[in-house]
């Protein structure tokens, strides 16, 4: 990837889902033409039906290990992850057959700010950078509405539609 590649928006015409899964809710994001259609923190159950929804791309935050004991969330995300892509794959009246990616977030870190250390605070302000400001209610930017896991879903499908191929 060039510095000037890194320095602006995604110009995809895709649309894309992003999904940041969780093991109760998960945050999704409709990033369609390189701007933010939705941005939501929903129940997993209320995630299915985007899925059906004729996406280009559909891509999910993975787990990945870092030789760290995990709990019974982490399995459970896991499981999640697992249902959304089977889910997507076998999605009745798409009108494209999606293609599902998954995305470990230190890919999502180093290519949107170039070190595995990065953190949320960074990718946020990373992702203001590349598509805009949340503005206002009265003059809503181009992320408004982006808020928690939602930011994660965005830095997950920014990463897909500039890194998919």
């Amino acid at each position: 990837m060039t510095t000037s590649q890194a320095s602006r928006a995604p110009e995809s015409s895709r649309t894309i889902l992003g999904i940041d899964p969780g093991p109760e809710q998960s945050g999704v994001v409709i990033l369609q033409d390189g701007r933010v259609r939705l941005a939501d923190v929903r129940r997993n159950d209320d995630v299915y039906p985007l899925l059906r929804h004729g996406f280009d791309l559909i891509a999910i935050e993975m787990i990945a290990s870092y030789g760290m004991p995990v709990g019974a969330e982490v399995f459970e995300t896991c499981v999640w992850i697992g249902k959304f892509e089977r889910s997507a794959e076998l999605a009745e009246g798409a009108t494209i057959s999606p293609r599902v990616v998954r995305v470990p977030r230190k890919d999502v870190k180093l290519h949107l700010c170039g070190s595995p250390r990065a953190k949320d605070a960074n990718i946020r302000q990373r992702l203001i950078d590349l598509l805009g400001p949340q503005g206002t209610k009265k003059q809503p930017g181009p992320t408004y509405g982006v808020k928690s896991h939602a930011w994660a879903a965005l830095a997950v499908a920014v990463t897909a539609a500039e890194c998919a191929a």
